[in-house]
């Protein structure tokens, strides 16, 4: 079996908000897909931001519990853009470093944590610095 994660969802309460906040930070304006949809291009893997209250479910969102972690080509610009888009860097410390200022991690990832508008936990590494277990 060669399995390939194509599409992640990500539980937000403003769909308009999350679209401008994700196409700042990726630079990128994405697609609106249904009234609560909007999807971005993460390299083949779709970013699902998802708004049920707009798509006509009868539930709230509520942020990922855990972390999504995005390799971007310049880490600076979206770390400049992530304050500016409405989202807040972190004030916690990972592995003794603030977490949301640019910091090589003990494993050698270059990263920044925040939070989108929503709550749901983002973590922002380096392309040249992902560490992917090899």
């Amino acid at each position: 079996m060669n399995a390939k994660l194509f599409r992640v969802i990500l539980p937000v309460s403003d769909i308009d908000v999350a679209a401008k906040f994700y196409a700042t930070v990726f630079g990128d304006a994405g697609v609106r897909v249904s009234e609560g949809r909007h999807y971005f291009d993460c390299g083949g893997t779709i970013l699902a931001c998802f708004d049920p209250r707009a798509d006509g479910d009868d539930c709230d969102a509520t942020p990922n519990p855990e972390w999504l972690y995005f390799a971007v080509d310049d880490l600076q610009a979206v770390h400049a853009a992530i304050p500016q888009a409405g989202g807040r860097l972190c004030k916690h410390d990972v592995h003794d470093a603030p977490a949301g200022q640019i910091h090589t991690r003990p494993w050698g990832e270059r990263s920044f944590y925040a939070r989108d508008p929503f709550g749901n936990r983002i973590c922002f590494v380096d392309r040249t610095t992902a560490f992917t277990g090899n």
